[in-house]
């Protein structure tokens, strides 16, 4: 089979695209023949050798990916041989494989595909779309709500526009760039705001007085400045640092904002009852219905793995990237 490989960390021309011997799923395994292969911001870390998180960098050689989607090709001992041709979707977790023709996943891992769902999309929401709910979940958005999205543009920041707008809140929806943020308009933000221009903050003041929610997976400068929007009793959700730092947060700041602020991710997220897997049954099933769909913005093709990489890594990406074997 066609697979990414990976001999060394570093930039993402380190990725290689090699034949390499088909996987044997073992016991309690199944082989997917991979439709599509999720790429997430984490793979950049891991790949660079610089990962945060709760992923432990993988010996190499190795080839990346964490979220696939196909069709069961091959069961091991102990997995019942009507998984056979199934349409499944899994997360591998801490293990890597995903970036292949065909990947290997414990059958414990794996939720079927509902009808009528694209793998793009159900490989989407088994990683993003897992978040996503989870967030949500802490957020609790109202139609109370004044809510401002940072990275709007983005897979999960696609997805808070849809929950927002289905909750009645006021959205209002942060990207950089003329062209995302004609993206985010047209997802149906109340509001679309360039957060590349000096004074956006003002902007955003100037078209809904103050924010009840801010949603951040930015950080930042730009988190900083989200989060000045609040006033006193609003809620800052924090799910990740794009820019490279986590927004500065005190507790003086808890106290003269009169703000309250969580991490929606970590911990809170991996030790809830029912656990990761729940999340992905809810994203799944939240997309089949269409109520959560996630957006996928860039398909490539698995040889390409090092560019899907690269235009992560310099934010130009819209919705979720897939690869396609």
């Amino acid at each position: 089979m066609r697979a990414i490989r990976q001999y060394e960390f570093g930039a993402a021309e380190k990725l290689r695209y090699e034949e390499v011997p088909d996987p044997v799923p073992g016991h309690d395994q199944v082989r997917i023949a991979v439709g599509a292969a999720g790429v997430h911001l984490i793979d950049t870390s891991i790949r660079s050798g610089a990962v945060a998180g709760p992923f432990p960098l993988p010996d190499l050689p190795m080839t990346p990916g964490r979220e696939v989607a196909g069709v069961v090709d091959a069961v091991g001992r102990g997995v019942d041989g009507a998984w056979v041709g199934r349409r499944v979707v899994a997360h591998l977790g801490a293990a890597n494989g995903g970036y292949a023709a065909v990947a290997v996943a414990a059958v414990a891992s794996l939720h079927e595909i509902p009808a009528g769902l694209d793998l793009d999309v159900a490989v989407a929401a088994i990683g993003t779309g897992r978040t996503a709910v989870g967030v949500l979940d802490l957020a609790a958005v109202t139609a109370k709500d004044v809510m401002v999205v940072t990275a709007a543009a983005g897979g999960l920041g696609a997805l808070f526009v849809q929950a927002g707008r289905q909750a009645g809140a006021v959205v209002v929806g942060l990207a950089g760039g003329a062209d995302k943020v004609a993206v985010v308009r047209a997802a149906g933000a109340d509001h679309a705001v360039d957060y590349l221009a000096p004074d956006w903050p003002a902007r955003v003041r100037e078209a809904v007085g103050a924010a009840t929610l801010v949603l951040d997976g930015v950080g930042g400068t730009a988190g900083r400045a989200a989060l000045e929007l609040l006033d006193p009793g609003g809620r800052y959700v924090l799910h990740g640092y794009a820019s490279g730092a986590p927004t500065a947060l005190t507790t003086r700041d808890l106290y003269t904002l009169g703000i309250t602020a969580s991490a929606a991710i970590g911990p809170r997220m991996l030790q809830r009852p029912g656990g990761l897997r729940e999340l992905e049954t809810r994203a799944i099933a939240e997309a089949a219905a269409g109520h959560l769909v996630p957006v996928v913005g860039h398909r490539f093709p698995l040889a390409e793995a090092a560019a899907a990489h690269a235009v992560l890594e310099a934010r130009a990406t819209v919705g979720k990237v897939v690869l396609v074997p």
